[in-house]
């Protein structure tokens, strides 16, 4: 469904539309010194002609916007709105969110999956520790990319189908790589780096009187993956309110993912349904082995989760942080939400089971 996009990204990496590169060098030496003007005088220099910008290709919209990006989150670090200092800069910005249909300002993949690697990696600091954020979440988008493609199959079929099952277990093994990506977040990246220097480069900004969040880790839309398996016909407010947020951050293929799966059934509920219509002490082992399936792909999502909102206490308790909010914009209270919110699917899987197994089958770690 999202298609193989690795020579995509290689494009889009390559490309330098505006001449960028030597400039945006020195933009860690500018925000170091706090250098407002420079800042102000760099994002008007790089600003193109709009009938110049309108023949792009969308590759090279995506890396033009890429790059403005990292200006307008540097300014914004410095307590000044970047189009009320270059006001000519809103139509540029409107004609490349309309090229590349997305919003009109950086997002999570401009600043990690579309960065440049190497010496033309663009970034607010040239720290060390902000490559390893931006390689963390590099590290996580293909195996999303691959679970979401699973989590299409699984909105088409039945539990008692063994692609149900197979194609659960295929999510738990990519979404796995999200887990290893916060291990090394929480190994090498301190919660008072991330909260004193890295955080107020991720502020939001305001283009034509809308807020846009900035390219926040909080924009890789785990949440797809939450849509298909339980969230689609559970509806909790105050996650509701945060998808409401989030989606418009999201890639095109993947909003309209969101589209088609958020009025559909749900894995859980039709694994619910299906046991519920058996009526036996025993299940049949196709039903049996896609309960397991999905229990074992709820623990991972639980896993991520809970080490998820350690570090995000550890980044906003108050002697520590700058903002009441992440950098998605949602509060840590939400954190927690959605991780009560998966473990309740993830007992309501178990519970609806453990007592109506197979005869005979051993309970091993994923009835336990």
């Amino acid at each position: 469904m999202f298609g193989d996009r690795r020579h995509r990204t290689h494009d889009i990496r390559a490309a330098d539309p505006l001449g960028a590169d030597a400039l945006l060098a020195a933009v860690p030496a500018m925000n170091a010194a706090a250098d407002v003007p420079a800042l102000t005088v760099a994002l008007r220099a790089l600003l193109p002609d709009q009938d110049r910008a309108a023949e792009w290709s969308v590759d090279g919209a995506l890396a033009a916007m890429r790059d403005l990006g990292i200006l307008l989150g540097s300014l914004k670090r410095h307590g000044v709105q970047p189009l009320a200092a270059v006001p000519e800069a809103l139509p540029v910005l409107e004609l490349l969110a309309r090229r590349t249909d997305m919003v009109p300002r950086d997002t999570v993949h401009h600043y990690t999956t579309w960065n440049p690697v190497g010496p033309r990696r663009r970034s607010y600091t040239g720290h060390p520790t902000e490559a390893l954020l931006q390689e963390s979440v590099r590290m996580v988008l293909p195996g999303l990319v691959a679970a979401l493609d699973d989590c299409g199959r699984i909105a088409r079929l039945e539990p008692y189908d063994p692609g149900f099952a197979a194609a659960l277990d295929r999510v738990a093994r990519h979404v796995r790589a999200m887990v290893d990506s916060i291990d090394l977040t929480v190994a090498r990246v301190s919660p008072e780096y991330f909260a004193l220097t890295l955080r107020p480069y991720y502020e939001e900004i305001e283009i034509a009187g809308r807020d846009y969040l900035g390219p926040a880790a909080a924009q890789v839309p785990l949440w797809l993956v939450d849509l298909t398996l339980w969230q689609c016909d559970r509806p909790d407010p105050a996650y509701d309110a945060f998808l409401a947020e989030a989606v418009p951050y999201a890639l095109p293929a993947w909003r309209e993912f969101h589209a088609r799966h958020r009025g559909g059934v749900s894995a859980v509920s039709k694994l619910s349904a299906a046991v519920s219509w058996e009526g036996a002490d025993r299940l049949p082992p196709s039903l049996t082995a896609s309960a397991e399936a999905l229990g074992r792909v709820l623990r991972v999502l639980k896993t991520f989760r809970a080490r998820h909102l350690g570090i995000a206490r550890k980044a906003y308790s108050e002697d520590v942080r700058l903002y009441e909010e992440g950098s998605g914009g949602a509060p840590v209270a939400l954190l927690r939400s959605v991780l009560d919110l998966t473990r309740e699917n993830e007992t309501m899987v178990r519970r609806a089971t453990v007592r109506r197994r197979p005869a005979g089958a051993p309970v091993g770690p994923s009835a336990a």
